[in-house]
Formats: C-alpha cells, sequence, structure tokens
C-alpha cells in the first residue's frame, strides 16, 4: 500500500481536515487519508512505542505495525476518543506483547533517572553520564509490569490525562491510577535498594 513508504509520503489532503474526518475517508478505502493520519502520527507513535521498549529500531518496526493493524481495522474505530489515543492503544498493545517475550536480562528503557527523580522525589547528579543514567533506569525498570510502566510512561512522562490512559490501555481509571501509584512505589524502592546515594538527605535512612 501507498502509505507504507513513510519516507515517500506527499499527501494531498488539506490540513483543515481533522483526523476524525480523515478517518472517515480511509475507512472508505481513501489511502491518501490514511497517509496524512501516518504522517501526523508517525513520530508520536514511535515516540510513545520507544519509551515503552527502550529500543527505538523495535519502535519502528512497533509503529510500522500498529499504522498496518489500525488501517486493517478502522472500522473499529470509535470516534468518541480521538483518533491518536486509538493508535496508541494499538501501539502500546504491540509494545506490551514485544515487553513479555523478551528475557527480563534484555528489558531496557529510554526514559532516564532524571525523570525518576522528579516523580519519586530523588535527584539524579547533574554529571551522571546520559549513558550510565539510562542504565540505572532500565535496571529499575525491570522490577515493573509492562501495565505499570506503559501507565507510568503515559501519565508522567507523556501527561495525558488518566481517561485517555484508561482508554489506551483499556482499563478502568482506577486501574491506571493504581498501576501509576505501583510504579512510583517499586521505583523509589528500587532507587533507595540499589542506589541511595540517589535519593535527597530526608529520603535516606
Amino acid at each position: 500500500m501507498a502509505w507504507l513508504r513513510l519516507q515517500q509520503i506527499r499527501p494531498n489532503v488539506t490540513r483543515e481536515r481533522d483526523d476524525r474526518e480523515l478517518a472517515r475517508a480511509a475507512r472508505d478505502g481513501d489511502e491518501t487519508a490514511f497517509a496524512e493520519l501516518v504522517r501526523r502520527h508517525q513520530a508520536g507513535v514511535r515516540r510513545c512505542a520507544g519509551r515503552v521498549l527502550g529500543d527505538m529500531e523495535e519502535a519502528r518496526d512497533v509503529a510500522q505495525l500498529a499504522f498496518v493493524r489500525a488501517w486493517e481495522n478502522l472500522q473499529r474505530y470509535d470516534e468518541a476518543w480521538s483518533f491518536s489515543t486509538w493508535l496508541y492503544r494499538i501501539a502500546t498493545n504491540i509494545a506490551i506483547d514485544v515487553l513479555r517475550s523478551r528475557d527480563s536480562r534484555e528489558r531496557t528503557h529510554t526514559s532516564h533517572l532524571r525523570l525518576v527523580s522528579d516523580r519519586v522525589g530523588a535527584a539524579a547528579p547533574r554529571e551522571l553520564a546520559e549513558q550510565e543514567v539510562q542504565g540505572i533506569f532500565a535496571e529499575l525498570a525491570e522490577k515493573l509490569t509492562p501495565s505499570q510502566r506503559a501507565a507510568f510512561l503515559y501519565r508522567e512522562v507523556e501527561g495525558l490525562a488518566t481517561a485517555e490512559v484508561a482508554q489506551i490501555l483499556g482499563c478502568s481509571e482506577a486501574t491506571v491510577r493504581n498501576h501509576v501509584f505501583q510504579a512510583r512505589a517499586v521505583l523509589r524502592r528500587e532507587l533507595a535498594h540499589r542506589y541511595p546515594e540517589y535519593l535527597p538527605q530526608g529520603g535516606r535512612r
């Protein structure tokens, strides 16, 4: 299909058409309309998949597959929600499947310790090299379930509303809040256990 050639997309679609209009047109077989949806959302889908997976190469594959599945399932798109929310749900489900198929030693994460510090009350030293920071967070994030990791990322990193995260993950808002609460607790506990030197003075025992 023409829209799969992401680098060669030259859609003839006006910017005024919103995502829902484009989705309706794509449902009727308009590949040009779907190409515009891909152009608008491929970076965001790839970024979110990368944060869940910790691997941008895998994220590209997940994003590509997410758009293929979206194209194949356009009839199932519920316009009560934004098209991007529906896309993120598809991409997240694929990414979680990839995570669950990995050996725990190979699980990585692209977020970093400074983010964890902001969200769980720790303070990472500025001089810490970015690669080392990512490695530390990858180690801590191994203790999170895929759902906890995704909920934490969408709610705390992307700043999405709890209701939207619930739609993406296919669960209740209460479950999202619980996932985020548990993720914060796990990250704080693991940080204190493995890297207590990065906790603020008041957080050390």
